[in-house]
Parts: C-alpha cells; sequence; structure tokens
C-alpha cells in the first residue's frame, strides 16, 4: 500500500511517499480503508524527533494519528463493527500510521463516524476532540458557572474546547488574532483576548481552569489568572510524573518528568492551584460520546484546507506555518 513513511528524525525533514505492507490484523483489530487523515502539530514534533525517547517509533514507519474510512476486515473476535462500516479514530500513541490507503486499529479505539460528517470533517476530529474532553471533562470536571480560559482559540483544539465548554454551560475566554475573532465568537468564546494587542494576565482573574497550548511565559502567566483551587492543564507544558505513568515507563522516566515539572508543579502548589500535563490517549468510548454531540448539532469542526494525499507534506508545511484555522485535512480516497 501507498503510505508516507518517517526515515529519519530531523526537525523538518520532507516524509517519504512509498510502499509499504498492509497492516497485520489481530484478533482484536479492525483494518480501516484511509479515506481521509488529520494532520496535526503533534505530526511535526514526531517527525522532529521530539517525542523519540518516550514513544516507540523506530524509523522507517508511516505518520499520521487521525483516521476516518470504510471497515475493510475485522479480526476474529470484532464483535461491534463489520466490513462497510463508516468509522473514525485516533489510534492508540503505539500503533500511528494514517497516512497510508490501509490501517489496523483496536477495535477499543474506534468509533462509528458521525452521520452529518463527510470523511475530511470525521478525519479532523479525533485527536483534537479527545483532547478537549479528556482535559475539561475528565481533568477539569469544568461544570455550568464556571470560568475556563482557553488559549489559541482558533486552533485544532481550541476550535473544538470552546464549544465543549460552552455545552458544559461555562464562560469562555480565549486569545486569538483579529482576524479570526469572529470565528471564535461563533463557536461561543465569551471573551476574546487579540494576542497581538492585549497581554490575557491582564485581563483575565478569577478563572476556575486554564487549557494551556502556548509557548514561553504564558504557562506561568496562567497560574495568575487561576484562582485557588483552580485547575492548569498544559499541553505543551513540561510533563509531569504521572505522565511517565501513563507511558507505561515509570522507572525511566519519573525521575526526568519529576525534574523537568519541579518549577510549575512548586509555584501552582504555592497559588493554591493544580497543574497537570496532557497527553491525550486513544478511547473510542469516548469518541462515541463525541460523536452523539456532532450529530445532535452541539459541535462542528472547523477545517481549513483538505490536500490531496501526494500533498501530503504540504499539508504538514501548512500546519508547521503556525496560522490554521481548525484542522487540515489530507484525502486519501475520493469519495465514491
Amino acid at each position: 500500500m501507498k503510505a508516507f513513511i518517517v526515515d529519519r528524525y530531523e526537525k523538518g525533514n520532507g516524509l517519504r511517499a512509498g510502499d509499504v505492507p498492509e497492516p497485520i490484523v489481530g484478533e482484536h483489530d479492525v483494518l480501516v480503508e484511509v479515506h481521509a487523515a488529520g494532520v496535526n502539530a503533534l505530526d511535526s514534533k514526531i517527525r522532529d524527533g521530539e517525542f523519540k525517547l518516550v514513544l516507540p517509533y523506530r524509523p522507517p514507519f508511516v505518520l499520521g494519528n487521525d483516521v476516518a474510512g470504510v471497515v475493510a476486515r475485522v479480526g476474529a473476535r470484532v464483535r461491534e463493527f463489520k466490513p462497510g462500516d463508516e468509522v473514525y479514530a485516533r489510534p492508540d500513541k503505539d500503533r500511528i500510521g494514517t497516512f497510508a490507503e490501509f490501517i489496523a486499529v483496536h477495535e477499543d479505539d474506534l468509533a462509528r463516524k458521525p452521520e452529518r460528517l463527510t470523511m475530511e470533517e470525521a478525519a479532523s476530529v479525533p485527536l483534537v476532540g479527545l483532547t478537549a474532553w479528556q482535559a475539561l471533562i475528565e481533568l477539569a470536571h469544568l461544570r455550568k458557572g464556571q470560568k475556563v480560559f482557553i488559549q489559541a482559540g482558533s486552533g485544532g483544539v481550541g476550535t473544538f474546547a470552546i464549544q465543549l465548554a460552552k455545552h458544559l454551560g461555562a464562560t469562555v475566554a480565549t486569545t486569538t488574532s483579529t482576524a479570526n475573532a469572529g470565528l471564535v465568537e461563533r463557536l461561543g468564546a465569551d471573551i476574546v483576548i487579540d494576542y497581538r494587542k492585549d497581554d490575557f494576565e491582564t485581563v483575565l482573574h478569577d478563572y476556575d481552569v486554564v487549557l494551556h497550548s502556548l509557548a514561553g511565559e504564558a504557562l506561568k502567566k496562567s497560574l495568575r489568572v487561576l484562582k485557588p483551587g483552580g485547575k492548569l492543564i498544559s499541553l505543551s507544558g513540561p510533563p509531569d510524573p504521572d505522565f511517565a505513568r501513563e507511558m507505561g515507563k515509570p522507572w525511566i522516566l519519573r525521575p526526568a518528568t519529576r525534574v523537568l515539572s519541579h518549577g510549575i508543579r512548586t509555584a501552582a502548589e504555592r497559588r493554591g492551584v493544580d497543574y497537570s500535563f496532557l497527553f491525550m490517549r486513544a478511547s473510542g468510548s469516548q469518541l462515541r460520546e463525541i460523536t452523539s454531540l456532532i450529530d445532535d448539532g452541539v459541535i462542528e469542526p472547523v477545517v481549513d484546507r483538505v490536500f490531496p494525499f501526494e500533498s501530503t507534506n504540504e499539508a504538514m508545511a501548512y500546519v508547521d506555518e503556525g496560522h490554521v484555522k481548525g484542522k487540515v485535512v489530507v484525502r486519501v480516497r475520493q469519495a465514491e
């Protein structure tokens, strides 16, 4: 099958278009014929080698973390899916590879595609949708009447998280550019801060939750907009010891993560705030919850551009520029 492959870790290095064997289908696996694949900043970070010490990829390997497609074959013990089903997923972190014509996904990580979405729209959802779900519902326990600050509101996670937070009944603040203010307001943001003109630290106070995804001083500033008892959930800050435990490598990673996150954990403790690092995990059951919200019209995906499969490297370069509104998607197979 055709695929886009990481031959070596190197910042900005292009993927190689090549042929690889079709995946082996285990007894609990579903072979998905890929119709579309979402492109994420995570893909670039993996390609650049930023996770090579904690994730088990050994070049050459196929890249890609979001998929929508059609079930081609199922393993002997799969009962929930059958050939012909339209499905979507964020494959488990150990089994990525959606920039390809086929991928084998464990049935527990798979869900039926929302009926109201195209394949391209569906492929934009899993990674950012699960990230928002696990941040706001699992970690933050966000509820009606609370205030949440979602950074980078016009990005992939931001566009989804704003809608989920509003559904949960929260007041939502976000940062974006003037050009994207209308987009985030339409999605439900109550307070929109132009990051080029204003410092969010001077505008926001006494927030219950911050979903942090920015670089530099934004992490420490985020602490200062939270009230005591608030929660700072970071997608880009230093990983904490819980991350090592989730990766299944506590003895190797826990000392390192303890050192890396010591400063922010100490600062959070002084302010009476909880700090946690989130590296989202695959979950078919949570995707089914997300499917219901999408089919009920509560959440709509935001897709910036769709690239043809042969232009996967161009799609990644576009994401790397850092100005994407919502998500970028690669169309692997044309709709019939």
